[in-house]
């Protein structure tokens, strides 16, 4: 079975590729976490298995291709970010380890505390 780009969401008038797209829209406010992604594809696409899987790989490559990188919490403000470098370099580096953690987590629908992306500019981790 393959990812139906346009299949309609459950709640929303939105395709999955126009969900896809409109992922990166809250960089500029906020990070976009794992914890996100997944239940939306989940739930509004009523998505498992590799077409899940899919979704995410999607989600994930789009938010780096607009300048997100790898997250974590600072324990601070909800805006203190901590840069992840051990994902990789380059998007293709970051976007397979970000994949093979989550499929070899067993897929979860991951936590809030965990995994996010977010612009560069509000990294606490990345002020050199």
């Amino acid at each position: 079975m393959s990812l139906n780009l346009h299949a309609k969401g459950r709640r929303y008038d939105l395709t999955v590729l126009e969900w896809i797209e409109a992922v990166p829209r809250e960089l500029p406010v906020d990070a976009v976490g794992m914890w996100q992604i997944v239940p939306d594809g989940r739930c509004e696409f009523g998505l498992s298995g590799d077409d899940l899987t899919e979704f995410v790989r999607r989600c994930v490559s789009e938010l780096l291709t607009h300048g997100a990188k790898p997250v974590v919490g600072g324990g601070g403000t909800e805006f203190d970010w901590i840069y992840q470098p051990h994902y990789g370099e380059t998007n293709s580096e970051i976007l397979d380890a970000v994949v093979k953690e989550w499929l070899a987590a067993g897929s979860p629908d991951c936590d809030p505390g965990g995994l996010w992306f977010a612009l560069p500019s509000p990294y606490v981790g990345n002020r050199e």
